[in-house]
Formats: structure tokens, C-alpha cells, sequence
């Protein structure tokens, strides 16, 4: 299926000519037919030459209903132009394809009505002469009679064409269906409508309904009439809700998959139809599928602008959209650049954003997406729209990075490490809780992750490659005292004087900067391997005696390593006192 939507000035055949391409009557309402006057969105379809079936969006052409006519616009990839020959191009027409414009439809058909009435080949001129600075410039063109059905043919044979035109979406994108009409049916309860552009609903499906974020469950779904189990699209479609009253849904809301969408309040647009930002209305109107939603509208650069929406709505980075001022029945297209952006709230932060968004394209992918956030969930990649970028860094399933950013983590994670060490010369390490908080990441995991050589982990800190200052000048001190005497250990005074103090000790003995054992001996690392030597040279067994002259130490230092040295399993004791190397 393909779905097209008409366009063009009140009372220029638009109806009539939908009746005469379908056998339908699209004017729903009595009102409407009473009046000769399509008030309301109409549905009608037909099956091409082709075998395609085409459904087609009736719009309004008064002024008055321009925001109906771009509900039922904004979902629908294609448009069917009308221009009256006996009229020719009016003011409706116009607003009509500035809206298409600034919407960004590039594919269409234009259809001369009322040739029965006057010579076309003028208002064929005027009308190929506006489309020629538009999307639609080069759009195939027919001259038809509603009345007669001169040219309808022709038409049906265009409309085919289109058709086979149209870029096929992508049967696995994630549903937003942006409802346009509700209503109840005796017996089954609520029903929606609207234009699918892409993606998939089946019979059973569970469904968010925004902006209220509900989840609903599809009860049946039909396609033109037809009861279905599942259906692609593009199409026209209706959803019978299960348990959703008539009054909780209306013209404007979307029904989006779960986790496939940004429920975004703030987003960055560049405007690439109509005025410069800053002389666009602070107050406007954004109008996307059928939803019409009040914004207001910050200029960040000549071509951008931060918009405040007063409630949620379903975006993709990428998406295009119509903001318009009613007063002025002024409109300016723009697309979404980011649909996350950043707070605006130091000085400079707006003219510094308005830089960074001048580098990007209409269409961001998710390369210049994760770059602006650094570090992003997957998911949350998936939410804007972006698939992961080739090169980024991958953290477990959860996490994407990007490439500069994180090395420049990494580089920010060392110097927290020195700033914290110089800070506080006796901490243990940095928290990682606090460099989580230091480096503004949303998960601690993600420190752990940038944890590498020199840098290392150890329970719960972050350690630098080094001991701090103080502690290095306290051990190249002790290293000086024992340079000649190893194993002089000092004594409880001499640590003091020597920077040695009980924290820096601490720190030091955790480090392996020094050998410390039982009753305040302190010496250098080795110290017991050293000795192990020299009582290897010793007459066997040996005495505490000999051991003590061999070592040149006070009997309190020997004793010491010699418990050490028994506990480690490297001396033996023997009765009366004696003591060899352990064997093997």
C-alpha cells in the first residue's frame, strides 16, 4: 500500500476528484455534504493498474482549517496537488505548499481540475512555475475533469507511477502512529486511525500511547476496512484499543513501540524553510504528523534554535517537522538535531551551542550524536534514532563511547588521581564514587573501565602509578640511614625525624615501600632476604647470638627477623635455642 494525501486551495475538486479516482464519498460528516465543504480529514483508496492499493488523506482547503490539513499531512510521504483550472493558483495553494515544503515532501503528483470549465494550460503554467523552486519542482502533471472524467486515466497512470516511486520503508522501525481520528464501535469499544509511514503493528501488540505513556494492547487491527493480522507500513490503519476509553485518546497523540522512542520536551532544530530564527515568533506552533503542540522558540544561531514543547512527544533525531505562527500564517521547516540537548545555562552556553550544532547535518547520524554526549547507553542511542557508530567504544552490552572522549577521560581520570594524591598526601587512593562524580559519569563501572596502566584498582580507589611526595621523601630518607647499616632499624624518635610518622608509614607499608615487622621495626624491602643470606654463611645451627653479630643489628631487630623469616617458613628452629635454614 501507499498512502497519499491531497492538497490545494477550498473548493478546487479535491473531494470530487478523490470520489472520482475511488467510488467513495471521503466527506464523512452531514455537515460536509450538506455544505459542499470538506471540515475534516477524509480516508478513501483504490487499487492501481499495478496492483497497489492507494489510500488517499483528504484535507480541508479553507483557511481556516490549515491545522487539520496538516494532520493530515505530516505522516503521509506523498501529496496529490490540486489547482482549479477556472481559478487558477490561490492563497491556499500557496500556504498549502509552503507547508509540504517546509515539511520537506519531495514526491507528488499535480492534477488540474475543472478542465471542463476553462483552458488548463494556464493554471498548469502558474502552477509549474511555483513548484519549480520547491521539492515538488518536476512533479508529473495532469489535466482532469472530476465531472467528465477527461483525464482521469491519465491520472490513475500518474498516481501509478508515484507509487512505484516511493521509497519502500523499513518493515522493522519502530511504530509511531500519530492518530488522527477516534472514535467507538458498538460491541468493540475504541479505534484509532492514522497513517503508518514505517514499521510494523500486529494483532496483540502492546503499544505506548503518548504523551501520557501508556501502555495499551491492540485488540484487532484493520487496514481499508479489512480485518488483518498484522500490517507494515506505509498504510492506513485502524487499531481497536482494549481497554481505552473514547475520551483518553484524540487527534494529535501517537502510539509508539516501547524503547523505540524519545519522549523529548526540549529539543535543537535547524530551520531550513522560511525566516532566520531570530525573527521567527517566540511562541509558535510545531506541527509534526498530526500533532500540533505550543513551543517556545530560543534563537541559538541564525539557523537554529532550542524549542520548549508544553508536553512529551515521540522524536528521532533526523525528524522533520513545521513550526508555525498562526498569526502571521508564517512556516519554517525544521529538522531535529538533538532530541537530549544540553542545559543552557552558563554564559556563553547558547553561542557555544549554536557553534558546535553549525558542524552538524540536517540528518545527525550516530556518530555526532555519541560525540556530543561522550558516553551513551545503547539503548539510549536507540531512543534518539542512531544506530552505534563504527569505531566507538564498546563497554560490556550497556555502554557506547566515543573514541576522543573517552581517551580524554582517561587523561581527566589520571589528573583527578595526582590532584587527590597532593590533596590529601595520606588517602589511600580516590574514591570511585568520586572520580564517578569529578568526571560527571552516569555510572561507576564506567571509571572502572578507564582504569588502566599506569593507573590501578584496588578496593574501591583509584591509585596512581606513584607514592606521594611525602612519602617518597620519608622513604629516600630512611634509605639514606640504612645505607651503611641495613639493618640499624631506627628507632620510634628517629621514624619521626625522618618523616615516617604513623599515616605515612602506613601508606608506605601498604605500597611495599618499606619492611615492617613487630615492635616498630622498620626497614627497607629485601631487608629479610638479605639476612636470609648472610645466616645461610653462618656456622650450622646458629645461635640468636651469632645471628645478631652476623646481621650488625640490636638483639630486638634480629629477633624480629628471625620471627619473620620462621614464620615465612625460611628458618627452623632446633632445641636449645638453635636455628637453620629451611631446607628446600
Amino acid at each position: 500500500m501507499q498512502v497519499v494525501a491531497t492538497a490545494g486551495h477550498v473548493d478546487h475538486g479535491k473531494s470530487a476528484l478523490v470520489r472520482a479516482l475511488t467510488g467513495m464519498e471521503s466527506d464523512r460528516l452531514a455537515e460536509e455534504r450538506r455544505r459542499g465543504l470538506t471540515l475534516d480529514l477524509g480516508f478513501a483508496w483504490t487499487d492501481l493498474p499495478s496492483g497497489v492499493r492507494l489510500a488517499l488523506v483528504d484535507v480541508p482547503g479553507h483557511e481556516r482549517f490549515v491545522t487539520t490539513m496538516l494532520a493530515g499531512v505530516g505522516p503521509v510521504p506523498a501529496v496529490l496537488l490540486v489547482v482549479a483550472a477556472d481559478e487558477g493558483w490561490m492563497p491556499q495553494t500557496e500556504e498549502h505548499l509552503a507547508a509540504l515544503d517546509a515539511l520537506g515532501v519531495r514526491h507528488g503528483v499535480l492534477a488540474v481540475t475543472r478542465s471542463d470549465l476553462a483552458d488548463p494550460r494556464h493554471a498548469l503554467r502558474q502552477a509549474r512555475t511555483r513548484l519549480a523552486s520547491t521539492g515538488l519542482a518536476g512533479a508529473e502533471a495532469v489535466t482532469v475533469s472530476a465531472t467528465t472524467g477527461q483525464g482521469l486515466p491519465d491520472l490513475v497512470a500518474a498516481l501509478d507511477r508515484l507509487a512505484a516511486r516511493l521509497p519502500v520503508p523499513d518493515a522493522a522501525a519502530p511504530v509511531r502512529l500519530w492518530i488522527d481520528r477516534a472514535f467507538t464501535v458498538t460491541g468493540s469499544g475504541t479505534v484509532v486511525t492514522g497513517t503508518l509511514p514505517a514499521g510494523t503493528i500486529r494483532t496483540g501488540d502492546e503499544l505506548l500511547l503518548m504523551p501520557a505513556g501508556r501502555r495499551v494492547r491492540v485488540r484487532a487491527v484493520e487496514t481499508t476496512r479489512q480485518r488483518t493480522d498484522k500490517i507494515s507500513g506505509v498504510a492506513r490503519v485502524a487499531l481497536n484499543l482494549r481497554g481505552v476509553a473514547r475520551e483518553d485518546v484524540a487527534r494529535g497523540m501517537a502510539l509508539v513501540s516501547p524503547g523505540g522512542w524519545t519522549s523529548a520536551t526540549t529539543l535543537d532544530v535547524r530551520i531550513h524553510f522560511g525566516e532566520a530564527s531570530g525573527r521567527l515568533a517566540r511562541q509558535m506552533t510545531l506541527h509534526i504528523g498530526s500533532a500540533a503542540v505550543p513551543v517556545r522558540l530560543r534563537p541559538l544561531g541564525p539557523d537554529t534554535a532550542r524549542l520548549t514543547l508544553n508536553h512529551r512527544v515521540p522524536l528521532h533525531v533526523g525528524d522533520t517537522a513545521l513550526l508555525r505562527d498562526p498569526g502571521r500564517r508564517a512556516v519554517a521547516g525544521v529538522s531535529v538535531l538533538d532530541v537530549r540537548p544540553p542545559t543552557l545555562v552558563r554564559r556563553g552556553a547558547a553561542a557555544a551551542r549554536a557553534r558546535e550544532l553549525a558542524t552538524w547535518p540536517d540528518r545527525p547520524d550516530g556518530a555526532h550524536v555519541l560525540r556530543r554526549h561522550g558516553v551513551l547507553r545503547r539503548d539510549d542511542l536507540t531512543l534518539m534514532g542512531c544506530q552505534p557508530p563504527p569505531g566507538a567504544v564498546t563497554l560490556d552490552d550497556d555502554w557506547l563511547a566515543d573514541p576522543a572522549h573517552w581517551e580524554a577521560l582517561h587523561r581527566r581520570l589520571a589528573d583527578e588521581v595526582d590532584r587527590h594524591a597532593t590533596d590529601r598526601p595520606l588517602a589511600p587512593g580516590l574514591p570511585v564514587e568520586s572520580a564517578r562524580l569529578r568526571l560527571a559519569l552516569p555510572a561507576r563501572r564506567l571509571v572502572t573501565a578507564l582504569v588502566r596502566p599506569p593507573l590501578r584498582l584496588d578496593a574501591g580507589r583509584v591509585h596512581g602509578p606513584g607514592l606521594p611526595p611525602p612519602v617518597v621523601a620519608a622513604v629516600d630518607a630512611l634509605r639514606a640511614d640504612l645505607s651503611e647499616t641495613p639493618f640499624q632499624a631506627p628507632t620510634a624518635d628517629r621514624l619521626t625525624t625522618l618523616g615516617l610518622t604513623p599515616p605515612i608509614l602506613a601508606v608506605a607499608e601498604r605500597a611495599g615501600a618499606v619492611l615492617r615487622l613487630p615492635g616498630d621495626i622498620v626497614l627497607l624491602p629485601g631487608a629479610d632476604r638479605a639476612a636470609l643470606r648472610l645466616l645461610h654463611d653462618l656456622p650450622q645451627p646458629f645461635t640468636v647470638g651469632q645471628a645478631r653479630e652476623a646481621l650488625e643489628a640490636p638483639r630486638r631487630v634480629t629477633i624480629a627477623l628471625l620471627e619473620h623469616l620462621h614464620h615465612q617458613g625460611r628458618t627452623e628452629r632446633l632445641p636449645e635455642g638453635h636455628r637453620v635454614p629451611a631446607t628446600g
